[in-house]
């Protein structure tokens, strides 16, 4: 290949970006609370009792991204993986708490109550939905089969709301573990950050097995689920590798990677993709673009990108700088759809002009806890 037309395959290199990607409503109000009380705290007074304590405690990642945490943790917020190990002079102090977008367990919220924290409950409306439908549905007598990630922190959640009756189930396999008689009054929820194809074989598999069992009206995975989903298959479609910046825990973003590997798999035959994890034919996780790697471009013109609905735009754009510096400068648009939903602050933050705490004027505890029932 001479010079000319090295630089003919270099101009032809493209990244194809996904619209929308990245951030959806309940991300964006999650983080938005942390930012809220942390922009509110007024450090005390140094020789104060309390002035070694942090402004926030958020329990769990506040959203599965460990950037978002890191940078909230540089900001001050301390992040704990139960309530236990929050200090009982920072709840007298009035040290809010803040629950993850994940969704909340009734016995952690009955822990918080019992010990008086200053709660802010930050759970994505979408999966306060789910919780909500798992009150109704026990109310009127129903055994719930719940598609989900065993130990996610949405599926605890969802679980711990019913556990003697919501039966968790993660692959079409587990179908057969099931025994229910035809008296039984069956409903199937989801977990909201699953992908469409991934469910439809376990939901075929539960109407098989129990063809009385019921679906709820609407769809339990979210829009930006489904909207990121379904802009990454249309990439998929043009590109010839795609890479997915999202973190490993990140169920939503690990989902984006294995539609994309689907579509790929369908426009690739097997002789023509890359050898296993490079060229052609390939998609790739990366948290940013350190953990890009150049071998996964070999023999690749389009490369297609997108991110999960917990990652920062600017992740996505560091990775379009350094897909630029290897050719890629040109960049493509894929767009499915535009999103204008929004939601509003949790309660206790909307109303921290009523009997405000030390440092943030969230509400009492009996107002902050927002319950599903």
């Amino acid at each position: 290949m001479d010079q000319s037309d090295t630089q003919a395959l270099r101009d032809d290199r493209e990244v194809i970006l996904a619209d929308p990607r990245g951030f959806c409503a309940g991300v964006d109000r999650a983080i938005q609370t942390v930012e809220t009380i942390l922009d509110a705290w007024t450090p005390p007074d140094g020789e104060a009792d309390d002035a070694d304590l942090p402004p926030v405690y958020v329990r769990r990642q506040i959203v599965h991204n460990r950037h978002v945490v890191e940078d909230l943790s540089d900001r001050g917020a301390v992040f704990v993986d139960e309530l236990d190990q929050i200090p009982d002079r920072a709840v007298r102090a009035g040290v809010p708490v803040v629950f993850s977008a994940h969704g909340i367990a009734p016995a952690v919220q009955d822990e918080a109550r019992r010990r008086g924290m200053e709660v802010v409950d930050a759970s994505c409306p979408l999966v306060s939905k789910v919780h909500r439908e798992v009150h109704r549905f026990v109310r009127d007598g129903y055994q719930i089969v719940y598609i989900g990630h065993r130990g996610h922190d949405e599926a605890i959640g969802v679980v711990g709301e019913a556990p003697e009756h919501v039966h968790l189930i993660e692959h079409e396999a587990d179908v057969d573990g099931l025994d229910f008689t035809s008296e039984t009054k069956l409903v199937m929820l989801t977990q909201t950050t699953l992908s469409l194809d991934e469910t439809a074989d376990i939901v075929a598999a539960l109407h098989r097995r129990f063809p009385w069992i019921e679906e709820p009206p609407g769809s339990d995975i979210c829009y930006a689920t489904q909207n990121r989903q379904h802009a990454v298959k249309l990439v998929a479609g043009h590109a010839d590798c795609v890479v997915i910046v999202g973190s490993a825990n990140s169920s939503n973003s690990v989902r984006l990677v294995e539609v994309a590997q689907d579509v790929l798999n369908e426009r690739f035959a097997a002789g023509d993709a890359g050898a296993e994890g490079s060229g052609p034919g390939r998609a790739h996780r990366v948290d940013d673009a350190g953990d890009l790697d150049p071998s996964w471009f070999q023999g690749v013109t389009k490369v297609g990108l997108s991110s999960g609905a917990s990652v920062p735009e600017d992740l996505v754009q560091g990775v379009l700088d350094a897909l630029a510096g290897w050719g890629y400068g040109r960049v493509s648009y894929a767009e499915t759809i535009k999103e204008t939903m929004h939601f509003v602050l949790p309660s206790a933050l909307r109303s921290r002009g009523a009997a405000g705490n030390r440092k943030t004027g969230a509400s009492s505890p009996a107002s902050a806890t927002e319950r599903r029932d």
